[in-house]
């Protein structure tokens, strides 16, 4: 096979640029000639707001975006995020332990964004109370310190699938307006089905946490390591316990309406660390 030059190799989804390069990282690395291969997590787009990318250094290496320290692998891979506001150009550099050295600028595609009404919400969910704020706030603290997860599990590497099959109902980095009132991006994918419909990891991982919150309602988080997380939320039953490790494809729970919901839906999200991302653009095509 012919080596690949540094921007086919970056045209490359991951999985096949993984696959053209499935030899010891060091030296895929060393023959396709960058010293940093790395490509958006969904075939056939580019790095942009919202997405997930995953990339490959050789063993032992440091790498860093925009000066942050990003989680590398014993095989020397990683995961990165950009966020729905991100802007321009990102700055991912990796320092080698042999020396050498490099810094990748990655220019982040702007979206356009859907605007979501929602009515018919309880007024209740919308203006919580007091003592409803108070819980919210020790929820968002909990979930906060969640998103500071960097696990070294590789499952992150593995690729994803679809959690449930429904009607795409709510899309990530819509601007929601609730019963009239605008309200922060909805950061997730909503798949309406049926209560009672299953729900799977998208990835094997470790179930991080599994509750009742006031917001989502019966909630699941699974980690897939390094900073990678995805949530599957509104549930009707919750089959599984924190700590708990998943398969995928493992039962996880089925779809409700639990939490602020209109009619029962499974509401998915994932996260790098605290950047949300959007689910819909890691999973196969519909």
């Amino acid at each position: 096979m012919r080596h690949l030059t540094r921007r086919t190799a970056l045209a490359l989804p991951w999985g096949l640029l993984a696959a053209c390069a499935g030899r010891d990282p060091v030296t895929a690395a060393t023959a396709a000639g960058p010293l940093l291969e790395v490509a958006p997590a969904a075939a056939g787009r580019g790095f942009s707001q919202g997405g997930l990318a995953l990339g490959r250094v050789p063993p032992g290496s440091r790498v860093s975006l925009d000066g942050r320290a990003v989680r590398v692998g014993p095989d020397g891979r990683f995961a990165i995020g950009f966020a729905r506001e991100a802007e321009g150009d990102a700055r991912l550099a990796v320092a080698a332990p042999d020396g050498r050295s490099e810094i990748r600028s990655l220019s982040v595609l702007k979206r356009d964004w859907q605007v979501q009404r929602i009515n018919g919400l309880p007024q209740a969910m919308v203006s919580p109370d007091a003592r409803q704020l108070a819980r919210i706030g020790r929820e968002r603290a909990k979930l906060a310190e969640i998103r500071k997860l960097d696990s070294e599990l590789p499952h992150f590497a593995e690729g994803f699938v679809w959690p449930a099959q429904g009607r795409i109902s709510g899309v990530f980095g819509s601007q929601r307006i609730l019963n009239g009132e605008p309200r922060a991006p909805h950061l997730g994918l909503d798949i309406a089905a049926p209560t009672g419909t299953p729900v799977t990891p998208m990835g094997a991982g470790r179930v991080v946490l599994a509750e009742d919150l006031y917001f989502t309602g019966q909630t699941v988080l699974v980690d897939h390591g390094h900073g990678v997380v995805s949530l599957y939320a509104h549930l009707s039953q919750m089959d599984v316990r924190t700590g708990e490790m998943l398969a995928r494809g493992q039962p996880l729970g089925a779809i409700g309406a639990t939490g602020r919901a209109t009619g029962p839906h499974l509401h998915l999200g994932l996260h790098w660390l605290t950047t949300a991302l959007d689910p819909q653009a890691v999973l196969p095509a519909a």
